[in-house]
């Protein structure tokens, strides 16, 4: 049986795995994406403690 990370390192091999990383890359560079996943970071940061 494949193990976890095998499965992934295919799917991110495949056509569909290539576009979905080149998507998350470009949402990454935006502005907009960087300023929520900021403020959710906050939020966790601070319920954890």
């Amino acid at each position: 049986m494949a193990t976890l990370m095998d499965r992934v390192r295919t799917y991110l091999r495949s056509p569909q795995g290539r576009q979905n990383v080149e998507k998350a890359k470009r949402m990454a560079r935006d502005p907009h994406t960087q300023q929520k996943m900021r403020r959710f970071l906050d939020k966790f940061r601070s319920r954890r403690h």
